[in-house]
């Protein structure tokens, strides 16, 4: 499949472009410069073809941003990946310092580049666009990337430099998707980019430094998954611009369209209520869950720090106590795998069916023993048990007088499903029904 990276300088329209390219509001969009710092990734169909897009941060030099040098660092590696560069000018400033910049470096580059022109939102504009001959990088394509004129043009000449790769449908059995989700500046990026084995996403010291979510493509060790890297999310009291509010909607969407979530702790901090917001917002979405508490090489240690510690972290976490805890260090590259192999399993336990009749010959013996307890002298008899074809476990157990039946008793009943087949880290939903 063939790779076109958008680069250019700061607030020219890239995410913009990007979105319309890939068909939907992905990357995070705002007229303040600098908001794109990864590469993103989608996927582009035109003309019963398809080719992946990378969008990326603004390249500057000699600017007052802290992430100038990582993400001129992540253009770069994106200008090294693709097989055609849409180099995006703004017609409405013209060929700036910056413009000349990043020209020398796409000359360097060897690859193929189209210059696009953007913001020609009328005609009058499109007299604008011949200053950018001077780049010496071919004729520039006008293009709106707003309202989209000017796109399918471009397209056109995108295909004529791309591998031929048809649209083929998604084959039948789906990826699994982990969200690495938790409080800013707890590891994620960094544990995204140590199970990837490259500089994915940009780490720093300073909290919030990812802003879109970011996923990318793991196969290895026997593994496959969708990795997405999400922001930090904090209280909504402390989310005061336009660009954090985006970058929280965007990793609430990624805990929405996940299977399974990663929630990051620092070991130093424990498990806090921002932590116990975000594990209630995926158990509310029934998603599988993995914890992982990182920085574990910083905490000083005795016989049974980490068993005491795993105890106050379920304790914590009550009622849901059934998910696996992991201690790791990403900086020290401490039982990673770990983390991976437990998310593989709880995507497992999640996905598995359970027979109707196993059901029923377990469960129903677990009844007799502990039957409901009566109410208003009347007795309830739970006759069968079936699982519902949902996407997380849910059981159906048919009674003669369900409404009865106590919140108490539904959880002895989780309690006996989750003893007899494996479901650790699954939320899980229990239903009374009428016989």
């Amino acid at each position: 499949m063939g790779i076109v990276s958008i680069v250019g300088r700061p607030n020219v329209g890239k995410s913009t472009l990007f979105n319309r390219l890939v068909g939907m509001r992905q990357a995070i969009v705002d007229e303040v410069a600098g908001v794109t710092r990864d590469r993103h990734y989608g996927r582009c169909e035109w003309c019963g073809h398809e080719f992946s897009v990378i969008d990326t941060g603004g390249y500057s030099v000699n600017t007052d941003d802290v992430f100038e040098a990582e993400i001129r660092k992540q253009v770069l590696l994106a200008i090294d990946e693709s097989d055609v560069i849409l180099f995006m000018v703004d017609t409405l400033t013209g060929i700036t310092d910056q413009c000349q910049t990043i020209a020398d470096v796409l000359r360097r580059s060897k690859k193929k580049v189209i210059v696009v022109a953007n913001k020609v939102d009328n005609h009058n504009q499109m007299f604008n666009i011949h200053v950018f001959h001077a780049l010496g990088l071919g004729a520039p394509f006008a293009v709106s990337s707003v309202n989209g004129s000017g796109t399918g043009d471009l397209l056109d000449e995108v295909l004529r430099y791309l591998p031929d790769t048809p649209v083929v449908e998604d084959s039948e059995k789906a990826i699994p998707c982990l969200a690495i989700v938790g409080r800013p500046n707890v590891g994620k990026s960094s544990l995204t980019n140590a199970l990837l084995g490259t500089e994915r996403n940009i780490v720093t010291p300073v909290a919030g430094t990812t802003r879109d979510a970011v996923s990318a493509y793991y196969n290895k060790f026997g593994h496959e998954f969708t990795i997405v890297d999400t922001a930090g999310l904090r209280k909504k009291a402390k989310v005061h611009d336009d660009v954090e509010f985006y970058s929280v909607m965007r990793s609430v969407r990624a805990i929405e369209y996940a299977d399974v979530c990663i929630l990051m702790l620092e070991a130093e901090k424990g498990v806090e209520a921002q932590d116990l917001s975000i594990f209630n917002l995926i158990i509310r979405n029934k998603k599988g869950c993995v914890i992982a508490v990182n920085k574990w090489d910083t905490v000083a240690k005795e016989t049974n720090t980490m068993k005491e510690y795993r105890a106050e972290i379920l304790r914590r976490l009550a009622p849901f106590t059934d998910v696996p805890v992991i201690f790791t260090s990403v900086l020290q590259k401490q039982r990673l795998f770990d983390v991976l192999e437990a998310a593989a399993q709880v995507y497992a336990n999640r996905s598995q069916r359970i027979p109707t009749s196993q059901l029923n010959e377990v469960m129903l013996a677990e009844i007799a023993d502990y039957p409901p307890p009566s109410v208003k002298g009347k007795f309830i008899k739970i006759k069968y048990v079936t699982q519902l074809s949902s996407p997380s476990p849910s059981f159906a157990f048919f009674c003669n007088l369900p409404q009865y039946v106590r919140d108490d008793y539904k959880r002895f009943l989780e309690n006996k499903l989750r003893r007899h087949f494996r479901f650790t880290g699954c939320p899980m939903q229990i239903f009374l029904r009428k016989k």
